[in-house]
């Protein structure tokens, strides 16, 4: 409605939010994008029967999720073959009734990961910056507690690859304005996408006090085509 009518929308395009607001099909396109994923399904799943078959290739034990999902609802993990069924039942009749889609999608369970998410900002002229990390791995039912930043858990290595992979994600979709970029990382510094939030998050003051940037600021210029002030080398944590 707002691009019908001339209004310039304060975040990313409509498209981009319903690509990147299907799990399943934001797999995909990161996966084909050379970004690290989880190991698991690339097509949507739409039954328990073939969710148990795909499960078996891909490993027990998996998470069962919510391809419309958020906030922990449509989320269940199976650790064998015998809970499969039900528990993808659960997390199906669960998504259907929060979100109104019964599409769900099932990777490897990464035991124990944190879970650390990188920041970023895109203007509309193709310049896109990683603005850092904010490590949310204490968690209640899925829902983050405490923001960190700097993460205590990765080395300047480990944030410099996040970030290109974080800006790499961003470029692939053509995303403009702020977003976040959030990955799964295990104990070996392995780490994996999990999903894009195509919004500024409640928890961005995190980030503009490690960084000294108002991001609030910086969108509205971006709306505006303004472009991007820093480089990536500017930015400092």
């Amino acid at each position: 409605l707002c691009n019908e009518y001339g209004i310039a929308f304060i975040g990313p395009t409509a498209e981009v939010i319903n690509s990147m607001g299907n799990k399943s099909h934001a797999r995909k396109t990161m996966m084909d994008a050379g970004v690290p994923v989880v190991p698991g399904t690339k097509e949507p799943v739409y039954d328990a029967e073939t969710g148990k078959k795909l499960a078996e290739e891909i490993g027990y034990p998996v998470m069962i999720k919510a391809s419309s999902g958020g906030g922990g609802k449509g989320m269940r993990v199976a650790a064998n073959e015998d809970e499969f069924e039900f528990q993808f039942n659960m997390a199906q009749r669960e998504s259907a009734n929060a979100f109104g889609d019964d599409t769900m999608y099932i990777e490897r369970f990464v035991e124990n990961p944190r879970h650390v998410e990188i920041q970023i900002m895109a203007d509309s002229h193709g310049n896109v910056v990683a603005l850092g990390e904010r490590d949310c791995s204490v968690q209640r039912n899925h829902q983050k507690l405490i923001e960190e930043s700097p993460s205590p858990a990765i080395d300047e290595e480990t944030r410099r690859k996040m970030n290109e992979y974080a800006v790499l994600a961003a470029k692939t979709v053509g995303y403009t304005n702020a977003g976040t970029i959030e990955f799964l990382l295990e104990k070996d510094k392995s780490f994996y996408f999990m999903e894009m939030n195509t919004r500024i998050q409640v928890e961005h003051p995190v980030t503009e006090w490690v960084t000294g940037i108002d991001l609030i600021k910086a969108q509205i210029r971006i709306a505006d085509s303004e472009k991007l002030k820093w480089k990536q080398e500017d930015i400092q944590i």
